[in-house]
């Protein structure tokens, strides 16, 4: 920035301050209309923001920011119409025009260093013609369910991720990973191992203090299993806002590589022969601010309430497995021989399981489920963990929390459960349910039927499909 220039810049310490009296407003359920005066009178009054970035995601989760100048969107920010013809899985041609409602309490002050300075990020609702939401904006059905679920039963939806991640050489390694035929790791350190300053700390610890003062509220970071394989962890929150920061965490550790001069890969299994990387969800339910999963009592200290849930997960576990794992490449992880958690049972110990019942206590008692790709739209992913624990069937198969089934490993089975099954279109409809399995299938189709497993050791070949992948499934 030049000294002709005066957009914002705020500490990180400010920045936390601001998010955090945000996420508070939002945990305390502050009136819309309260938080929307708030926020137009700031923007108003700050004169060093230029623009403000609104961010909304596609049908399968891919991220798309449009950046409003400032004083436009202070006018205009109730007619705000964008081209959805030209985001897959939303209109089509001949009926194009939607519109972005803004959703003020997700409102979030970004680093400048990171993000640019003058600049501030708000989600966005994508809404149809007729002012109602619109169908495939799959956040704002969350946002919908989950107050509709607060206002008939007091329920309030939390959720914490723990998403898994790759850092490559260079800006661009995915893209060019047609003519390079490798992935270059950063670090080979492996879990927990990562000397200071060596190029994976560094970017653990800088993407960690971008989180932090977004209000990500952290926990811990380190190094996973898989060389050059991280891990952020932060609190949990609400459903929505859990999910928005999905998709940040994600945006945050992307630009932060990209300064370094490295990519950051969210591909469930970009490397042959180490472990994938996994999005493992944990969730639970509060009313009155009380944890309904937590028994001290109950098998596990879990309550009937949190067992019921986790047994309605399972016997739909086919039949939303193409909502968790979203990609052809995502089914490469599912590999019994790298921890995955193919098998469809729950238990407190093996991680091979669909679903883990951590150790807890009255707050922090959760159902932990394990097969989730980092590359899954988060908002489909949160919807269909929660409905489908709440509202769908339970099987009467014998010991279903332990019975011998497996999720598919490959994604065309999983796209045929999807297709035939019931449940989903409850879940979604039968319109979303059909534009998603056609995105799947066109996805599928350009990827190669065969993956294969055969590689060169020690220098780890990497199949091609993973770059076709990445280019159709990119987040």
């Amino acid at each position: 920035m030049n000294d002709l220039q005066d957009f914002l810049r705020l500490s990180y310490a400010e920045l936390e301050d601001l998010n955090l009296q945000a996420k508070e407003q939002r945990k305390n359920r502050v009136p819309p209309d309260q938080i929307q005066e708030e926020r137009i009178k700031y923007l108003t009054d700050e004169k060093r923001i230029k623009a403000v970035t609104v961010l909304f995601s596609d049908l399968e989760g891919r991220l798309h920011m449009l950046d409003y100048d400032k004083k436009f969107l202070v006018k205009s920010y109730d007619n705000l119409t964008f081209d959805g013809s030209s985001i897959r899985g939303f209109t089509a041609q001949r009926e194009s025009d939607l519109r972005l409602h803004m959703d003020w309490s997700s409102f979030y002050w970004a680093p400048a260093d990171v993000f640019g300075a003058g600049k501030v990020l708000v989600f966005g609702e994508v809404i149809d013609k007729d002012g109602t939401p619109y169908s495939a904006d799959i956040r704002g059905v969350l946002k919908g369910y989950a107050q509709q679920l607060f206002d008939s039963k007091g329920y309030t939806l939390n959720a914490a991720n723990e998403i898994e991640g790759f850092l490559f050489n260079g800006a661009d390694a995915e893209h060019r990973y047609h003519e390079t035929g490798k992935f270059e790791y950063v670090s080979t350190g492996g879990y927990y191992h990562s000397l200071p300053g060596d190029p994976l700390r560094l970017f653990i610890d800088t993407t960690a203090e971008v989180q932090r003062a977004m209000g990500f509220q952290n926990e811990k970071d380190h190094p996973e299993v898989a060389p050059s394989q991280f891990e952020i962890n932060y609190s949990y929150a609400d459903v929505v806002t859990a999910a928005d920061q999905i998709q940040l965490y994600k945006l945050i550790c992307r630009q932060v590589a990209t300064k370094m001069g490295l990519t950051a890969s969210f591909l469930p299994k970009p490397v042959v022969g180490v472990n994938g990387s996994g999005m493992h969800t944990n969730v639970s339910i509060s009313k009155n601010g009380k944890n309904l999963f937590w028994d001290p009592n109950g098998e596990e200290k879990t309550s009937k309430f949190g067992w019921q849930f986790v047994d309605r997960i399972l016997t739909h576990g086919n039949d939303i497995c193409l909502l968790l794992n979203a990609s052809v490449n995502a089914y490469r992880r599912l590999d019994p021989h790298f921890e995955a958690p193919n098998q469809i049972k729950a238990s407190a110990v093996d991680r091979g399981s669909m679903i883990r019942i951590p150790i807890g206590n009255e707050r922090s008692s959760r159902v932990e489920v394990r097969s989730v790709g980092p590359d899954a739209n988060p908002y489909l992913v949160m919807l269909s963990v929660f409905k489908t624990g709440l509202e769908g069937d339970i099987a009467k198969i014998k010991n279903l929390r332990g019975a011998e089934r497996y999720l598919p490993d490959n994604i065309y089975d999983a796209m045929a459960n999807f297709r035939s099954a019931e449940w989903i279109t409850k879940l979604l409809g039968e319109d979303v349910k059909g534009r998603y399995a056609d995105l799947k299938q066109a996805a599928a189709d350009r990827c190669p039927r065969l993956l294969g497993t055969i590689v060169k050791a020690p220098e780890v070949q990497f199949h091609h499909a993973v770059y076709n992948q990445y280019l159709w499934n990119q987040f």
